[in-house]
């Protein structure tokens, strides 16, 4: 096979550090098995003194099977075997032979949640959005937990401070008392062996000679302690990544970690990939011209091995909606002129931007496959909350549904005002007979939901927001749980634009169940052909021939939660990322309006254009 002077390098690297700075489509993996190849039938390193660090499991797989492919061409193979794995898997398995572990020592995930979701109620805290904040407090507790930060000396972002340390304490008290660990846990628990027994750390250090980590750039802090640990004092630490990639900073990963690597490492070698194989000439052009803006990042100069053919097309649509309806539309002529649906993907910064998208491909009769299971709009809380409004409007008055609205905004309405199957305002005022500032409040709530019942479905979340007073509430949740109030208001503005076309609530809640419906179908059939509809983060280590990235303005991408330098980078990152998943063709689409609001074009389209 032939390799480029940069490749042979880093392949026929023995001893000692070395960084191997891998583009988008520069064939890290075929470097990384090659390199394998070439320790084990050329230096004759044993396979078993061999460990090969990945982030996922199915990367771990896919190396592991493209090495074993290699080695078939080899007439006498040596005795035993490479280990590939996760940083969590390799981390267990220090664990179990130390500590005795099996899989039943690790909490299963709805155990977990199941945990989370009893101590909620147990702390009788009203939380609306119960699931996210569970799956918020968990990732949380990981990210203090991956950085080594004592939860006493941090605050947190989801809740009150207070708040989340007794949470983090009655966790770590469970999982204590019924000998459980978390995957966070398998590292911390690693780190603190290695620190305190330097004779089990001498062990696996002679174990794992020579270790390679794949996407070193997404590693965070206790990775690369317990790493640093296990390849000392030999260092032969052969490190794979792309700094310009490193778009997992909300989970812990560090990629100053890599740029700071060479410090750490004096004697390091560094090889830079320098051809992009996939992508073509304008694409890389262009990202090339993007990411240079970043501040913090190792200068690279990377050719395309294709030629310039397809300029970027960029292109500005009045709103969302026409947005979605020219993109199906072009997908259509590319199916009529031979082009496969699964050749085509349709990236976005968050799953909220797929909603339209989606109905317009369901309209249209486009088959796709989501990468990320797409929330359904009409099952948020704050929907069902809306939604909750107007069936009490028409006359559903369960106590189901007046125990969602009763209080929200607060009425100070009493649980034991509701205690029937139906309620009547007539009981409710009987309830509150002696309380004239009660009676007032009823008076309000039932005329509302009389002025209500007689209005359009968009006129009506309208009046929900300012005459009832929900839009106060959310303001208020917003601040409980240290959210921006303007991210809750988005859900009910994507509501909004929903139910514009509906003159009636029946009509609208019709086309809800059949949209709702369509989405179950899509989740239940496995593998379909179809467009490919990802978010920016879950396409990474993909390609595909013709790529859309939606809504790319300011506020979406780069995201309104970017405030400080370092989130910048990392959001130009991300675009970069989803830039360099084309292989022939990218559109780059934004609006000028999203929800009747004015949207200003991305700063990253005029930093590429």
């Amino acid at each position: 096979m032939n390799f480029t002077p940069s490749q042979s390098e880093a392949i026929m690297h023995k001893d000692g550090p070395m960084m191997v700075l891998a583009g988008p489509g520069s064939g890290k993996t075929m470097v990384l098995t090659h390199r394998i190849k070439e320790l084990v039938c050329t230096h004759k390193v044993s396979p078993s003194n061999i460990l090969v660090v990945t982030f996922t499991k199915a990367a771990a797989i896919e190396m592991e099977n493209r090495y074993n492919g290699l080695m078939q061409s080899e007439e006498t193979l040596p005795s035993g075997r490479v280990s590939f794995g996760t940083f969590h898997s390799i981390f267990f398995k220090i664990l179990r032979f130390t500590y005795h572990y099996t899989g039943n020592n690790i909490i299963r995930e709805e155990q977990k949640r199941a945990f989370f979701k009893e101590i909620v109620k147990h702390q009788e805290i009203e939380i609306d959005d119960e699931k996210e904040f569970i799956s918020e407090i968990i990732s949380e507790i990981g990210k203090i937990k991956s950085e080594l930060v004592d939860v006493n000396q941090y605050s947190s972002r989801n809740c009150p401070t207070d708040l989340f340390r007794q949470i983090y304490h009655q966790y770590q008290e469970y999982l204590n008392e019924n000998r459980l660990i978390d995957f966070d846990d398998m590292q911390v628990l690693c780190y603190e062996l290695f620190r305190d027994r330097p004779d089990i750390l001498q062990a696996w250090q002679e174990k794992y000679q020579y270790i390679l980590v794949d996407e070193f750039q997404d590693i965070c802090q206790i990775q690369y302690e317990v790493i640093k640990m296990m390849a000392a004092p030999r260092n032969n630490l052969f490190i794979v990544g792309d700094d310009d990639q490193a778009i997992y900073r909300f989970r812990g990963a560090k990629p100053e970690i890599m740029l700071g690597f060479e410090n750490d490492y004096p004697t390091t070698k560094k090889v830079l990939l320098d051809i992009n194989y996939r992508c073509d000439g304008h694409i890389v052009d262009a990202s090339l011209k993007l990411i240079g803006k970043n501040k913090n990042r190792f200068d690279k100069a990377i050719h395309a091995k294709n030629e310039a053919v397809c300029p970027i097309r960029t292109r500005q649509f009045p709103d969302t909606v026409k947005e979605s309806i020219q993109i199906a539309r072009e997908i259509r002529q590319f199916h009529e002129q031979g082009i496969p649906y699964e050749d085509v993907a349709i990236l976005f910064r968050t799953n909220r931007s797929a909603a339209g998208m989606v109905q317009k491909l369901m309209e249209y009769n486009i088959p796709f496959q989501m990468r990320d299971i797409l929330p359904n709009l009409y099952e948020h809380w704050i929907s069902l909350n809306i939604l909750t409004y107007i069936r009490v409007a028409m006359g559903e008055y369960t106590r189901e549904n007046f125990l969602q609205i009763a209080n929200r905004p607060n009425r100070y309405i009493k649980r034991a005002a509701l205690n029937s199957k139906e309620i009547t305002f007539e009981n409710l005022y009987n309830f509150y007979k002696d309380q004239d500032w009660m009676i007032e409040r009823l008076e309000e709530l039932e005329y509302g939901l009389k002025a209500l019942a007689k209005m359009s479905p968009y006129a009506g979340i309208q009046y929900i927001l300012k005459g009832i007073g929900y839009e106060e509430y959310l303001k208020e949740y917003a601040s409980f749980r240290r959210l921006n109030p303007k991210e809750l208001l988005e859900v009910v503005d994507e509501l909004k634009e929903s139910a514009k076309d509906f003159s009636s609530y029946k009509e609208w809640f019709e086309a809800i169940e059949d949209y709702k419906e369509e989405l179950k179908r899509q989740r239940q059939v496995k593998d379909m052909d179809g467009v490919i509809l990802s978010t920016m983060h879950s396409a990474k280590g993909l390609e595909f021939p013709y790529v859309y990235v939606i809504d790319v303005n300011e506020g979406t991408i780069p995201h309104e939660k970017s405030s400080s330098p370092e989130d910048m980078e990392e959001e130009r990152r991300l675009f970069y990322v989803a830039m360099t998943r084309a292989k022939k063709q990218l559109y780059v689409c934004c609006t000028k309006e999203k929800f009747s609001k004015t949207q200003e074009i991305s700063r990253f389209i005029k930093e590429y254009l």
